[in-house]
């Protein structure tokens, strides 16, 4: 069935806060213009970071109202552009293995034809002997 979800604990919780924070601190010490010890310099580092989430979302926009303007003709051909990378990843059989499944396949359905048949004609023959 599903699979259970394990609650983290605090220790969990606190040694992923520790892994983001020590990640920021060795961001911030790769950058030789930043002091982490000063709040200025933190405060700095947060306004940057807000500029560029800010250019980010405007270049997001800016993408979105390109992709509205497009015409039908480019919309359908980037829709089959996608549909031959998807191709790509499918599992294909093998020519063995689709032979085979249709073999299967074709065999069932003769035998359900068969069964459904000898059902039709037996009900049918009692119908008959009682309506006489």
């Amino acid at each position: 069935m599903g699979r259970l979800l394990k609650k983290k604990t605090s220790s969990a919780k606190k040694s992923k806060k520790q892994e983001s924070s020590s990640a920021d601190s060795i961001q911030a010490a790769s950058d030789p213009g930043t002091d982490t010890k000063t709040p200025s310099a933190a405060v700095t580092m947060r306004e940057s970071k807000k500029t560029s989430l800010i250019t980010r979302k405007a270049a997001v926009a800016a993408k979105t109202e390109t992709v509205g303007e497009r015409n039908f003709l480019d919309k359908g051909l980037q829709f089959l552009r996608e549909v031959k990378v998807e191709l790509k990843k499918v599992a294909w059989p093998s020519r063995k293995q689709t032979i085979g499944s249709t073999l299967v396949v074709i065999v069932l359905v003769m035998i359900i034809s068969l069964f459904l048949g000898v059902v039709d004609v037996g009900l049918s023959n009692i119908v008959r002997v009682v309506l006489q």
